[in-house]
């Protein structure tokens, strides 16, 4: 019999209450004093009757990100079991991450199911498609930093530092040291498409070998269709896992909350070789699949960019890079689906 572990918790909330653990849980549990700082709240109203009857409040609080702000609260020490009964209780609107208590330690916490809703200070690291390449206006971060800083002029910031050609291992190496002096809250990646590209046909040897070095993989898998059942080979890209878990560490280092962006489709029939390199929807599909399959077995949320631009080929410059209208549309299915 599988013995259960101990979790802990923060709330800053109805979870403290006994009467609510003891609805939930069978019991009062362990419970300390704790801080969370970087952290304000805001109210949430509940429709959920279960919930407001095991609370006995239609408005519960949900944390919002403020620099220099802290909230008090308590760690709860949960089983297996009475985290998933935690979870159940939750409502959709919050879902559980990680975050770095006051003290130095880790914990669960409860945070906003819309991951850019209650940032603060955002940092965008990735690729050609993050820096706004073939738009002027800066592409979907452009607006996303335009409207973002707009709802606060005075405390929300916007920091674009992705660099065009950059893998998921240039980022995880580059990120870290960049942080600091931007304090962000949010750390918000959306790079890998480098990494899907395979050689072109009629390469040298020479590129193939390079590419397997870099990949860890010679193989080629998945098919070209959009269908999530055709995204078969997300294990060649297990080879990522290094820099993804890098690159949670760095944010969690930081008390910042990771956020992943996904490819955004793309139209192989137009793409044109880079350098010996060719870009596939197999191969995107399947690096989408693992993204995502990576961020649910490890509690980081995924923003998946694949539709907006699906079969909308007047959106893409080469068949890979969007236009500015192309950017706008990513930029409006990720307000929608972040904020």
């Amino acid at each position: 019999m599988t013995e259960s572990r101990t979790h802990t918790l923060f709330s800053f909330g109805t979870l403290r209450d006994d009467r609510v653990q003891t609805a939930l849980f069978g019991r009062a549990v362990p419970t300390s004093p704790a801080a969370l700082a970087g952290y304000t709240t805001r109210p949430l109203k509940i429709t959920d009757p279960a919930v407001i009857a095991a609370s006995g409040l239609d408005v519960h609080l949900i944390l919002e990100r403020r620099l220099g702000a802290s909230v008090e609260g308590a760690v709860l020490h949960l089983t297996d079991q009475e985290l998933a009964a935690a979870d159940a209780y939750e409502v959709d609107d919050y879902t559980r991450r990680r975050v770095v208590l006051s003290s130095g330690a880790t914990t669960w916490a409860y945070l906003d199911a819309k991951p850019l809703r209650p940032a603060d200070r955002i940092v965008v690291v990735g690729d050609s498609i993050a820096y706004g390449r073939c738009d002027p206006r800066g592409g979907w971060a452009g607006h996303l930093a335009a409207a973002h800083i707009a709802g606060n002029e005075a405390e929300r910031r916007l920091f674009n530092l992705a660099v065009p050609g950059s893998t998921l291992a240039d980022v995880g190496e580059q990120t870290p040291a960049l942080l600091t002096a931007r304090r962000p809250d949010t750390l918000l990646v959306a790079a890998g498409i480098n990494d899907s590209a395979v050689p072109a046909a009629g390469t040298t040897a020479r590129a193939d070998a390079d590419l397997a070095v870099h990949s860890g993989s010679g193989s080629v898998s998945g098919s070209d269709s959009d269908s999530d059942s055709d995204s078969d080979g997300t294990d060649d890209f297990a080879r990522l896992t290094g820099s993804l878990d890098t690159l949670a560490a760095t944010a969690l280092g930081h008390n910042a909350r990771l956020v992943v962006a996904g490819p955004s489709w793309l139209d192989e029939d137009r793409t044109r070789d880079y350098e010996g390199l060719r870009f596939t929807r197999a191969r995107a599909l399947a690096l989408r699949a693992f993204l995502r399959a990576w961020c649910e077995a490890n509690h980081i949320d995924f923003l998946d960019l694949w539709e907006p631009l699906r079969e909308r080929t007047e959106l893409l410059v080469d068949g890979l890079h969007p236009s500015a209208e192309g950017h706008r549309a990513l930029y409006e299915h990720l307000d929608a689906l972040g904020r």
